[in-house]
């Protein structure tokens, strides 16, 4: 009986500890602490989101996250890029160049970073630097046709309308249906006063996308030889995009000189003072 009395004493001592011992634990925290792999995975996660803010218009949430994303992984080329464009939203073009130059110390090897950086030069207007990064950009990925054409713009800017024009047929050969470098061709073409090309030009470009800038340039070179169908294009223009009646939105799309004197004689005309007042008018509610 004694012995009895003893195992029982014994079992509940071993129960009430166990017992304890299952109390004092669930009382412990526990911590989890990430290894550099869940990082670098949160990190893109967050990277990702900022990327999408983006296009959203969310600007400022999307540089939030970008730069969380870096202060988390800062050896991803791929992150500081998000960083970059969310900073080109943002207006903060010299930053962005800072990230680029850090994603490009990262990967010298990604064509992307080149040509991001020579969209930010060509803003700020060095387009030697714009010139020689996409340059760069193009030896690593030379059937970029969006990248030729960039390069055409800029010789575009520099007046130098027949390199621009073998870039233009250079990334249309590419891609065929690429209907803005079909448009500036026409745009060159006019300023080289060869009118019946250009009309010839912003016909084709039309015939692929009904876009307002081949519109109103083709009722610009056909203002001398039939005003009435240059009338109706440019009314169809102006509905479509009223930013085109705006001679320096218009020069932001590197018209020249000669197509911006003929287009402004066009907007003057009686019959579209009603189309110009209105796109005017659409512009100011807008800004």
């Amino acid at each position: 009986m004694k012995t009895f009395f003893k195992r029982i004493i014994c079992l509940s001592l071993i129960s009430f500890y166990c017992l304890r011992v299952e109390q004092v634990q669930s009382l412990v925290p526990y911590y989890y602490f990430p290894n550099i792999e869940n990082l670098k995975k949160q990190s893109l996660s967050i990277g990702k989101n900022a990327y999408q803010l983006l296009y959203f218009g969310q600007y400022k949430q999307s540089l939030n996250l970008a730069k969380l994303a870096i202060k988390i992984n800062k050896t991803d080329y791929k992150l500081w890029l998000i960083l970059a464009e969310a900073q080109i939203a943002n207006n903060l073009n010299k930053k962005a160049l800072i990230s680029l130059n850090k994603a490009q110390t990262i990967n010298p090897n990604i064509s992307e970073i080149y040509f991001a950086k020579s969209n930010i030069y060509i803003k700020i207007s060095e387009l030697k630097n714009a010139k020689i990064v996409l340059e760069k950009g193009l030896k690593i990925e030379p059937d970029n046709h969006r990248a030729i054409f960039q390069l055409g713009n800029i010789f575009l800017m520099e007046r130098n309308y027949s390199k621009a024009i073998k870039l233009f047929d250079k990334s249309i050969k590419i891609k065929p249906k690429f209907w803005q470098a079909i448009n500036n061709k026409g745009l060159a073409y006019f300023e080289k006063n060869n009118i019946n090309l250009s009309i010839n030009l912003f016909k084709e470009a039309i015939s692929i996308e009904e876009n307002a800038e081949p519109l109103l340039g083709l009722a610009s070179c056909l203002r001398m030889k039939d005003i009435k169908l240059a009338l109706q294009l440019a009314k169809k223009a102006l509905a479509k995009d009223p930013n085109y009646v705006d001679f320096n939105y218009r020069k932001e799309q590197l018209w020249g000189e000669n197509l911006q004197t003929s287009t402004e004689i066009l907007l003057q005309n009686d019959q579209l003072q009603t189309d110009v007042i209105l796109a005017k008018s659409k512009i100011n509610a807008a800004s």
